[in-house]
């Protein structure tokens, strides 16, 4: 089943033309990759999808109903929760007070602060601290299990380890294998990082000056070391 359909989606900021004709889908289940440079157009890609920056034209389709145009938070509501780059934590509360500020329940076998501690048990010793007492590799884990407590269908991350240490990123990665593993949903991931793209995604889109340039599965890319030099630097 498609989850996440999109077609043909223009954006602009301003007069700046930034995504052309851009067509994507993320089937249910599974882990699709964002891939490009700084300046590509994957964060664009991801407001659109929001409605943060929406398309000037085209149609962004979820469960196959269309969300072009509609409210941040309606698209929020519908099951599509974002991880956005710069992490958005509230830094005078708590990590508890964080996490409860973004919980929706479902019920069943939703995301609780329980599950949240299981996956983040670096949060749980963490609790009773401020989100601005909290290192980069920290606050990213406390922007990801926020946007887990609200339960979507759909979780969008946007650069999650950009700027963290090698070991930080490993374990982000760790933890997004972990989600991965859980079955629990489905995932768009932008990244520059291609050996966590490689180790996380099922498939894969690139994008060069807001244009897709190859889409495939992660193996398809694995095999065409001349796409990844070209457009990843690798």
């Amino acid at each position: 089943m498609i989850l996440l359909e999109i077609e043909k989606i223009n954006t602009f900021y301003g007069l700046s033309h930034i995504l052309f004709d851009v067509s994507l889908e993320i089937g249910e289940g599974q882990v699709v990759c964002l891939l490009g440079r700084n300046g590509a157009g994957k964060t664009t890609l991801m407001r659109s999808i929001m409605g943060l920056t929406p398309p000037k034209s085209g149609n962004v389709r979820f469960r196959g109903q269309p969300i072009t145009g509609k409210p941040t938070f309606r698209i929020s509501r519908a099951g599509i929760g974002m991880v956005p780059e710069n992490r958005l934590i509230f830094a005078d509360l708590t990590v508890l007070e964080n996490l409860e500020a973004g919980r929706r329940e479902v019920g069943g076998n939703g995301w609780t602060v329980e599950k949240v501690w299981d996956l983040f048990p670096e949060l749980k010793r963490l609790s009773a601290n401020r989100g601005g007492q909290l290192s980069g590799g920290e606050q990213q884990m406390l922007s990801i299990a926020r946007t887990l407590l609200q339960n979507p269908s759909l979780l969008l991350l946007d650069e999650p380890t950009e700027g963290l240490s090698p070991i930080l990123i490993n374990r982000i990665a760790e933890q997004m294998l972990e989600i991965k593993s859980r079955k629990a949903l489905t995932m768009l991931i932008a990244e520059q990082n291609y050996p966590v793209a490689s180790k996380v995604g099922d498939r894969c889109y690139i994008l060069e000056k807001g244009v897709i340039q190859f889409e495939g599965s992660m193996t398809d890319l694995s095999q065409h070391p001349e796409v990844t030099k070209k457009y990843l630097a690798i």
